[in-house]
Parts: C-alpha cells; sequence; structure tokens
C-alpha cells in the first residue's frame, strides 16, 4: 500500500524515517540516511503528510519536502515523547522517528507554523539585537562586580561606572576600561538593530495596523509577523493567546475548576515583548479616560496589576490574531 505518512528524526549528518501506510503498517524503515540522500529519497514518494520536530533546520527542510507536494507539519518536541513506545529508556533515532509518524497522525495535535526564508531572517535580527542586550547586562554586572572590589558600589547603570575609573589602579583602571569600551560597542549595535526594525516595520503595511493597538509597537508586530505570519494556523485568537502561554494553566478534577498561574509556554521572547507593551498600557492607563483605560484600571484594582498586565497582553494577542487573520484594522473601544 501507499505511504500516508513519514517521521523524520532531524540530525546534522545522519537522519531516521519511518513510513506508513494507511492501515499503519511500517513499509519505509530507514534509520539512517545521509543527509545528501534525505532529499533524493523524499523526492521519490507520492505526496503524503511528513511529520519533523522543531528543531535546528526544520523549517529549511520544510519548505525543501513542499516543493514535492507534500503536507509538511512541524511538531514540538514535547509532544512528540508521549508517542515513544520505548519510553526514555529507548530513545534512539529510529524510535523517534516512528513516535514522530505517530504523533503527526493525531487530529488533535498541535502543530509549529513554517516559516519562509524572509520570517526567519527578520526573526534573526531580533535573536541577534536581543543576544547584544544579553552580552550588554552581562558587562554591566562584571563592571559593577569588580568596581566593588574597590568599594565602589554602583547602581544597574552603566553610566555612573566611567566617574570611578580615574580612583582605580593601574591594572584595574585598564580592564575596567576595556569593558567601557565594550559596553559602548554593544549600545551602538543595540541602536543600529533598533534601526533595522524600525525599517522592517515601516515597510510593512500589516506590522503598521498591528503597531495602531495600544501596547504594540515595531519589535512586537515585526516579531509577530515574522512568527506567525497571516495566523492561518490558529483556529481563532484564544488558541494563539494559548500558544504564547498567556493563559491560566488548569487542575481541574471533579466538576470544580482550579486554575493556577499562566502556562508560560510557546515563545518566551514574543510573550516577553507583549508584556512590556502590556506594562506600559497599564502605566499608561491612569492618566487616560477612554475605555480601554478605565476597563484597565478597574482591572487592576479588583485583580491586581500583574493579573491586568496579563489580561491586556492575552488581549493583544487575540487582537493581532484578527488582524492578521481577517485583514481587519484595529479599531478602538468606543
Amino acid at each position: 500500500m501507499a505511504i500516508i505518512a513519514i517521521g523524520i528524526d532531524l540530525a546534522k549528518n545522519v537522519f531516521a524515517v519511518h513510513g506508513v501506510d494507511a492501515s499503519g503498517k511500517a513499509v519505509l524503515v530507514r534509520p539512517a540516511v545521509r543527509r545528501d540522500a534525505l532529499l533524493e529519497l523524499i523526492a521519490k514518494l507520492p505526496p503524503c503528510l511528513i511529520g519533523m520536530e522543531a528543531c535546528s533546520g526544520a523549517h529549511h527542510w520544510a519548505r525543501q519536502f513542499q516543493q514535492f507536494g507534500h503536507n509538511v507539519r512541524i511538531i514540538a518536541a514535547k509532544f512528540v515523547a508521549p508517542y515513544r513506545l520505548s519510553g526514555k529508556r529507548g530513545k534512539n533515532d529510529a524510535a523517534d522517528a516512528q513516535a514522530i509518524c505517530e504523533a503527526v497522525q493525531r487530529p488533535q495535535m498541535r502543530f509549529v507554523p513554517i516559516k519562509s526564508e524572509d520570517a526567519q531572517g527578520r526573526l534573526s535580527i531580533h535573536r541577534v539585537r536581543q543576544g547584544f542586550i544579553e552580552q550588554r547586562t552581562a558587562t554591566i554586572n562584571r563592571i559593577r562586580g569588580l568596581l566593588s572590589e574597590y568599594g565602589h558600589v554602583l547602581p544597574q547603570r552603566a553610566e555612573e561606572a566611567g566617574k570611578c575609573l580615574e580612583e582605580l589602579p593601574g591594572w584595574a583602571n585598564t580592564a575596567i576600561g576595556d569593558l567601557l569600551s565594550e559596553l559602548h560597542r554593544l549600545d551602538e549595535r543595540i541602536a543600529e538593530y533598533d534601526r533595522h526594525i524600525e525599517v522592517m516595520a515601516k515597510a510593512d503595511e500589516r506590522c503598521r495596523k498591528l503597531m495602531e493597538v495600544p501596547g504594540i509597537g515595531d519589535k512586537t508586530a515585526t516579531a509577530l509577523m515574522a512568527s506567525i505570519g497571516s495566523a492561518h494556523d490558529f483556529k481563532c485568537g484564544k488558541q494563539l493567546a494559548a500558544w504564547l502561554g498567556l493563559v491560566p494553566s488548569q487542575y481541574s478534577s471533579g466538576g470544580k475548576q482550579r486554575l493556577g498561574r499562566i502556562t508560560k509556554a510557546g515563545d518566551g521572547y514574543l510573550r516577553m515583548l507583549l508584556i512590556l507593551g502590556a506594562r506600559a498600557v497599564v502605566a499608561a492607563a491612569k492618566k487616560k479616560q477612554d475605555r480601554l483605560s478605565k476597563w484597565v484600571t478597574e482591572l487592576a484594582e479588583r485583580r491586581g496589576y500583574w493579573k491586568a498586565v496579563v489580561a491586556v497582553a492575552a488581549k493583544n494577542a487575540r487582537m493581532a490574531w484578527a488582524m492578521l487573520s481577517k485583514g481587519e484594522a484595529f479599531r478602538p473601544m468606543a
């Protein structure tokens, strides 16, 4: 019988392939396929469902396989593990490919949106910028730690470090001076990448529409566009909010509902941007009298600051889904 589903365990050089027919019988079992032979193998197969774990290179291979008419799906690794028959103790490439093949056929399985080359390029700008920010934070902490050895305890700001430079002995002066130079270079690189993101946002009409929503700026808009595209992989805005981990976890049983903290599932970077934007909305709501600001203020007073922030972030995620999937414009609350 013809192959209807294939699971591929991705790797750097050697891949594992597992294919089944309509009855679930394994008809293609290749535990070791070289990298240069994988594309040729998939090209010879009739169009079918192909599943892969979300890992390095998954989006590249998905685009390659789609060219041959295959229906490609990418699955988060945590959703594949329960389908491994041998459990954790029997993990190997062939077992992983078999588990992926089983998981991709589940009707309720959740998949990762496949990104285009342009979308991955835009996300690369965000990733590199975030890396520079982390390096900047580490450099500031290193400066503060070294200065504390000489009796200079500084706040979490870089501006104060230069004032103590002349008071330091020879080699310490050299070390702190080099760190300050590195900090200045990182500031320049972060500002440069901020300009890149600003250019991307202004050039995309959908990003400009998203930026009309309070709490969504150029960074959040471009990151959302690059990550979810037209948002057609999500059935509704609530599903997008759940994918971003902005919904409460549940511990319900016996008809009694117990809600806990937010799940923090999905893309942590997107969630961070939405939360930061929501914090700005909550902070500014006290000075405004529009319907949204009144709702935010009342919610913060009734349920607390952080619950109001998460509620605004989840609302923005749902509005972003509606605008991207349906092409709607932002309509402020009257």
